[in-house]
């Protein structure tokens, strides 16, 4: 009998977002031309948020989040809230696997920090609301204003001061949300996926860096921002490989930065994406080197509606085990269901399925 987790991640766990019911997008829409006020809105994102956490609650899981229903892009909305960080209409928007997304952008204007950010409010709401559920708050890796910011060199003229504001503003960040409550918060982190192929890594090197001595940045960033942590608050990262309209940007196995990811980075668990060929194996595991580590795998993709082999999953989860301890194991969807407000292309009763797909699968494997 393996050990029961009451702190998260959980064996049957999710990475965050949901779908944006058709009543939200509306919404949006009618704020956006004036129709309704920005309070108006927030009325609205909360019913809806009430009733996304009740859903949550009926699939089985232990963890809830607000499905980032209040934010148009996983990242962007928090970054821009941080002072010094601006959101702009950019040239272009990111690109992904043959679509791009709205041409918006972060600039980091003036000196980074951390006050008044409408967020811990978002997450004081789901916090009243989660009963004896968990809840779960997803925010940005501090890695993605260092990747997808457009840094003013007349501000941050030294890379280090930059990274030094940055982590402060970070710690102060997690101080918030735990003071709000919070017990389970996860950092979202694409960048890494730069390092798993050599056209990321060459594209770092055109800019002037070394990806090994980014790596090493990246991950000393990471657990300082998080070394004043209170005992009592789960930490964990989710990294993937971008998530747009069911599409990605990058692939790639973990090998090139596994020793980093799996054995210096200080988080409590690691979410991880293992849907699909362009992930890899689970080689790359054998370099977790700690036991409290928990590996969530993302064998589930949220990316399309039709379920996998439930059997085939668990095979899977015991090739994942040759590595890393059941104990240490769970399992997730390899992202969330709608990274930006557009939403992955799947159905939202597609999308509780596989909910309840990982819930059932954790469930026979797990025995709890």
């Amino acid at each position: 009998m393996t050990k029961t987790i009451v702190k998260g991640p959980f064996r049957g766990d999710h990475v965050g977002s949901f779908l944006r019911p058709e009543r939200l997008k509306n919404a949006r829409l009618q704020k956006q031309n004036g129709e309704i006020t920005a309070e108006q809105l927030r009325a609205i994102e909360d019913e809806e948020i009430i009733r996304l956490v009740e859903k949550q609650k009926e699939a089985g899981l232990e963890a809830v989040s607000d499905g980032e229903l209040r934010r148009a892009w996983w990242h962007f909305d928090f970054l821009a809230a941080l002072d010094g960080v601006e959101l702009y209409q950019a040239d272009s928007g990111i690109q992904f696997h043959g679509v791009q997304t709205k041409p918006h952008g972060i600039k980091v204007t003036g000196k980074v920090d951390f006050t008044n950010h409408p967020m811990i409010e978002d997450y004081k709401f789901l916090h009243r609301i989660a009963g004896d559920h968990v809840a779960k708050f997803t925010i940005p890796s501090p890695n993605m204003l260092f990747f997808r910011g457009k840094i003013d060199q007349d501000v941050y003229p030294d890379q280090q001061v930059f990274f030094d504001d940055l982590i402060a503003a970070y710690q102060k960040a997690i101080q918030a949300f735990y003071d709000a409550g919070c017990r389970y918060l996860q950092l979202d982190d694409t960048s890494w996926a730069a390092f798993f192929s050599e056209k990321g890594r060459e594209q770092m090197q055109e800019k002037g860096q070394d990806p090994e001595q980014i790596a090493l940045l990246s991950a000393k960033a990471i657990n300082e921002s998080i070394a004043k942590k209170p005992d009592d608050m789960v930490i964990t990262m989710h990294i993937c490989r971008g998530n747009f309209k069911s599409t990605y940007t990058a692939s790639g196995g973990y090998d090139s930065v596994s020793e980093i990811i799996f054995g210096g980075l200080n988080v409590d668990g690691l979410f991880l994406e293992f849907d699909d060929e362009r992930s890899g194996g689970f080689e790359p595991l054998r370099h977790v080197n700690r036991n409290d580590l928990q590996i969530v795998l993302g064998l589930i993709t949220s990316k399309f509606g039709e379920l996998e082999n439930a059997e085939t999953i668990k095979t899977r989860i015991a090739e994942a085990n040759k590595y890393v301890s059941l104990d240490q194991l769970c399992l997730s969807p390899q992202c969330g269901f709608a990274s930006t407000e557009e939403g992955n292309l799947l159905t939202e009763e597609q999308q509780w399925e596989k909910v309840r797909h990982v819930v059932r699968i954790a469930h026979d494997v797990w025995k709890s």
